[in-house]
């Protein structure tokens, strides 16, 4: 069973503002990449076997200082990127709210089949996300393994984990840079 430390990218401006980022690549800003550093101060006295990280630039710039400090590459894989937000990406969340009421109804209250508007449903990235992780395992089985991904990625991981419904995958956002530790076990988890 492979022990997984996970962590959502460190904070940009897209956050603050309410934008929706999705699979769009704004950088980290100054409190994300001093979220980076405090992740690495605190991690630095733990050993991994890998660093896996999406290939959006806000997870890479987040894993960047805690690969150095520990010696170890980064491992890319878009399989760890956010969910695609098709036609949000970008905007404001009130401004789709105005914009596509139907649509946001429809998608908050069935996230695993609905979608916004060329983008993915929950159930997709749950998919994606839980095949990279199987891969994580079969090559470190018995590991510990740090991944920097993003709030709806990560969260369909802790909603199998923790047994709690995909659909409520939203209250399962965790911070920026804020790591913990689950455990995978190739079909079941725990």
């Amino acid at each position: 069973m492979v022990e997984l430390w996970i962590a959502r990218h460190g904070e940009t401006d897209w956050n603050i503002e309410g934008r929706y980022q999705g699979q769009a690549d704004p950088p980290l800003n100054a409190k994300g990449l001093e979220q980076a550093i405090a992740m690495r101060d605190k991690l630095s006295g733990i050993q991994f076997d890998a660093i896996y990280t999406s290939d959006l630039q806000r997870a890479r710039q987040t894993a960047a200082p805690i690969a150095e400090r520990l010696g170890l590459p980064v491992k890319v894989d878009p399989r760890l990127r956010e969910i695609n937000q098709g036609e949000w990406e970008g905007q404001l969340f009130t401004t789709i709210r105005e914009k596509y009421p139907k649509e946001l109804a429809d998608y908050m209250q069935n996230p695993l089949v609905s979608r916004p508007p060329g983008g993915e449903t929950i159930a997709e990235v749950a998919a994606r996300v839980e095949a990279a992780i199987k891969d994580i395992n079969d090559l470190y089985p018995n590991g510990r393994v740090l991944i920097i991904s993003h709030g709806i990625a990560l969260a369909t991981l802790l909603s199998k984990v923790h047994d709690a419904p995909i659909s409520q995958v939203h209250s399962l956002i965790p911070e920026n840079a804020a790591p913990q530790v689950i455990y995978w076990q190739m079909d079941a988890t725990h």
